[in-house]
């Protein structure tokens, strides 16, 4: 903040909520933030800029921004990337080859599709990089998808079977 530079706060719902508190004379007309320790009231130059991210509803309804915190910040909401330009990414990330990483990306894609049925979160592109990795370092196509997209989705058994199903339809 001092350099008028950038800073990133990732995952900003897992702060203490008092941290997000000291937040608001910064992210508001004023771009204060005072230092309680110090004493200090530090002044955000303009060039400085505040960046937040984090996943809604991810981890817990519990976790989420408070209106008084949400309303100061421009919002920008991500989607996954459209096939043929994730299966180039993931194949890029991992080295596996655009042939080897396109079953993947389809099985995560009909994965996502459960998401909010049997299962609170989709597979990620980076569980999709993990996978694809373990895939070019030589470990099995169907042991890498189990370890690194299905594992990581559900606790639970009978949730865990049926994914594993139909990891065994897309995945040779």
């Amino acid at each position: 903040m001092r350099e008028g530079g950038i800073c990133y706060l990732d995952e900003v719902v897992e702060a203490r909520k008092d941290v997000a508190v000291v937040l608001h004379p910064l992210t508001d007309d004023r771009r204060i933030l005072p230092l309680e320790r110090t004493g200090e009231q530090l002044e955000a130059p303009g060039s400085f800029m505040l960046v937040v991210s984090y996943n809604p509803g991810y981890q817990s309804l519990l976790k989420t921004l408070k209106p008084s915190t949400r309303q100061r910040f421009v919002a920008i909401e991500f989607d996954f990337l459209p096939k043929a330009r994730e299966i180039d990414v993931v194949a890029e990330e991992s080295g596996l080859d655009a042939a080897r990483v396109e079953p993947l990306v389809e099985l995560a894609r009909r994965l996502r599709a459960l998401k909010g049925h049997d299962l609170e979160e989709g597979v990620s592109t980076r569980l999709l990089v993990y996978c694809a990795s373990l895939i070019d370092a030589g470990l099995e196509p169907r042991e890498a998808v189990r370890s690194a997209m299905i594992e990581p989705l559900t606790d639970e058994p009978d949730v865990r079977t049926a994914l594993l199903e139909l990891m065994q339809a897309v995945i040779r």
